[in-house]
């Protein structure tokens, strides 16, 4: 049988208003420590840390906004997120946007609304609509993903990781090069990994690149790769997701090529499946749930107003399989 704080108060032999301190971290003597600390031992009693951290001035729960639910990068830094919340005695409250940034800000104020002690924001973009609302919530906010100069950041070194990226591809030989991105209101898919490779195929010489948009789902980007693959028939497809290049591996296939032999397809993110698909894919692999951890932490340090660093960088690494061959 479910026991509640009157079951232990009447245990204990103190008031119901007791327990509740006790268990909120109020000040009780030792003598009513013990009493109660025996009472919920002896009954098993496990207290409901959400509903405390509702009723306390101080909460414990951090809340998370996902743009969606059924991306690799959100799911594996939430993994992280949650073990590390979890063994600092923080608890995390999940929302999915579902890429709509009206839903996005709307989530903003709910969270709040829910006494947060702060909050973890897995950003696609920032709009003045995002600043406004973190300005009126007054909590602390942690971007994930995304970086802006008023707002505590964690992000992925998208730069540095496509830099490395097309001195790869370079090195094997490659100079008829496709880069499939995306949209630039992402800044650090659609911006930051489009510039880090033109620094380093601007370095090379007799390249010839074209640039080219497609969307972050598999669908569109089988659609998008083979309409690429027609028009400029590229020795190599460097994709700025693991999913597109998952489409763009699709759309080679349907098309009758063989990778690496005919096209080199690359990717970003460094996804499990990579590297059981044939040919296992080439990716710049990012540490999403170690970033999710450290975004934990900063969170915490935050709400207890420690000092952490404006912007923090998660590491990354090119992980060479299969999908590129030599040119």
């Amino acid at each position: 049988m479910i026991k509640t704080i009157s079951d232990i108060a009447k245990i204990a032999g103190v008031a119901k208003s007791t327990v509740s301190r006790y268990l909120n971290g109020g000040s009780v003597s030792d003598v009513t420590k013990r009493k109660i600390e025996h009472a919920i031992k002896e009954t098993g009693y496990i207290p409901n840390t959400f509903a405390q951290s509702l009723k306390a001035k101080k909460t414990n729960i951090i809340g998370t906004i996902v743009p969606r639910l059924d991306s690799y990068a959100a799911s594996r830094t939430l993994i992280g997120i949650d073990e590390e919340l979890r063994g600092l005695n923080y608890q995390m409250l999940i929302s999915n946007a579902n890429q709509n940034l009206e839903r996005e800000i709307e989530n903003i104020y709910t969270l709040a609304s829910q006494k947060i002690a702060g909050l973890i924001l897995l950003a696609t973009q920032i709009t003045d609509e995002h600043l406004e609302a973190f300005g009126k919530i007054n909590i602390p906010v942690l971007l994930v993903g995304q970086q802006h100069k008023d707002v505590y950041s964690l992000i992925h070194d998208d730069y540095g990781a496509a830099y490395d990226m097309g001195k790869y591809v370079l090195k094997k030989g490659h100079r008829r090069i496709a880069y499939l991105g995306v949209t630039e209101k992402d800044i650090a898919v659609g911006v930051k990994r489009k510039e880090g490779f033109k620094r380093a195929v601007q370095e090379a010489d007799n390249c010839e690149v074209k640039y080219y948009e497609t969307e972050f789902n598999i669908e569109n980007a089988i659609i998008k790769a083979a309409e690429v693959i027609d028009e400029f028939q590229p020795s190599v497809l460097v994709c700025a997701t693991d999913n597109i290049a998952l489409g763009a591996l699709k759309a080679a296939y349907v098309k009758g090529l063989h990778v690496p032999e005919d096209i080199s397809i690359t990717g970003f993110g460094g996804y499990e499946v990579n590297e059981v698909i044939h040919p296992a894919l080439t990716t710049a692999k990012f540490y999403y749930k170690e970033a999710g951890q450290a975004a934990a932490q900063d969170i915490v340090k935050l709400v207890n107003e420690e000092e952490v660093a404006k912007i923090t960088i998660s590491k990354y690494e090119i992980i060479e399989r299969e999908s590129v061959d030599n040119r």
